[in-house]
């Protein structure tokens, strides 16, 4: 079988912010060819499906600055430097919700888009939620409304195109299926 490897030549940084760095690959093809590949580096994210005991699902709404429009979605946010998974899925949870759980599950990895980015994200199921007093507060530049919304309800926002992230709708289609095989 034909390998598929491309191999790197050289890395010409391109941006380095708060969030992401951008980067341009010049590589070696398979068929010994060269070519570019502008790749954006993430340091990886987490993203919780909350569930309270009246099996209600915990999620946020919030503007998107790159969609200019309002989303609802699963609490998630990056991984800080160092930071294990499954304490930014328990930081994220409280930051964006007030919610601390009894249980926290990890369901899956996956990356959002691997064509040009790196990014991973961790995916979590939270159970046994308790209101927070003195929960964490969001980023000063984080602004969120939390919403408990029935599962018929989320697949309703992503007919409405109110969920419209692959993590979140995700998160519904596993619910969904979870719902199915206990039938």
């Amino acid at each position: 079988m034909k390998s598929l490897e491309e191999k790197t030549i050289k890395t010409e940084p391109i941006f380095s912010g708060r969030i992401i760095r951008l980067q341009v690959d010049e590589v070696e093809l398979p068929n010994g060819n060269t070519s570019t590949r502008e790749i954006v580096k993430h340091p990886g994210a987490v993203a919780v499906i909350p569930i309270t005991s009246d099996n209600k699902i915990v999620m946020v709404e919030q503007y998107r600055k790159p969609m200019e429009k309002v989303l609802v979605e699963i609490p998630a946010g990056k991984l800080e430097k160092g930071e294990e998974p499954a304490y930014t899925a328990v930081r994220e949870l409280e930051e964006e919700t007030g919610y601390e759980s009894q249980s926290l599950e990890w369901l899956i990895s996956f990356y959002t888009s691997p064509g040009f980015a790196d990014e991973i994200v961790h995916l979590y199921v939270a159970k046994g939620l308790v209101k927070k007093e003195n929960a964490a507060s969001l980023d000063e530049d984080e602004f969120v409304n939390v919403l408990e919304v029935t599962l018929e309800e989320a697949i309703e926002f992503v007919r409405e195109q109110r969920v419209y992230d692959a993590k979140t709708a995700y998160a519904i289609q596993y619910l969904q299926l979870q719902e199915a095989l206990k039938k």
